[in-house]
């Protein structure tokens, strides 16, 4: 008896030593350091543990067990889609259908052009030896941003009065803007 004892405890401290040796990597390999098909084990918490359906309220799977109701729900694609209303006319079939382009259909924000918008007024201090320029404009700090280009309005106000003899290059003009520097003897550059 108390052979088989100490040949039991042998053998669980070799399995116990072995355990040791294989947890710390996925692949054990023999003594001569091949590595054997038999030998190999997937990673440590690759497999989790599969959820057992239908054992107890304290799971949480149980009744229809992660599969919905029945019915439209249980169904692959089923329930109802983002635009039902609950059953009354849905948006796009209350509204009246007139013929021809909706101007509320048309994409301004991603195919608009917005132009950062200067006053003639706003250039009252600016040294006629810089180009008037978007870039320019936004170092003197007269834009925060250029967008998608920048347009001259001949907004004026009393007491301030454009410089003469300003260039102007890669910018728009609405048409007073460009009466009013031409009149300053300012000289426009257009390659827009």
């Amino acid at each position: 008896m108390a052979e088989k004892k100490t040949t039991t405890k042998k053998a669980a401290s070799a399995k116990s030593s072995t355990k040791a040796a294989g947890s710390h990597s996925a692949v054990s390999t023999a003594a001569n350091g091949v590595l054997k098909l038999g030998a190999l084990k997937p990673a440590e918490g690759s497999w989790p543990k599969r959820q057992r359906i239908g054992r107890g309220h304290g799971s949480g799977m149980v009744k229809t067990g992660g599969e919905g109701g029945k019915g439209q729900t249980v169904r692959s694609g089923g329930g109802k889609g983002p635009a039902f209303e609950g059953g009354q006319t849905p948006w796009a079939r209350r509204l009246p259908h007139n013929r021809g382009y909706s101007q509320k259909g048309r994409d301004t924000g991603h195919f608009g052009t917005r132009l950062a918008i200067v006053n003639l007024h706003q250039l009252d201090g600016w040294d006629a030896s810089v180009e008037v320029t978007p870039d320019s404009l936004k170092e003197k700090g007269v834009l925060k941003l250029t967008l998608d280009g920048v347009k001259i309005l001949g907004a004026s106000k009393v007491g301030k009065a454009l410089p003469s003899g300003l260039r102007f290059r890669d910018v728009v003009f609405s048409a007073s803007a460009r009466s009013a520097v031409e009149a300053a003897g300012g000289t426009i550059i257009e390659n827009i």
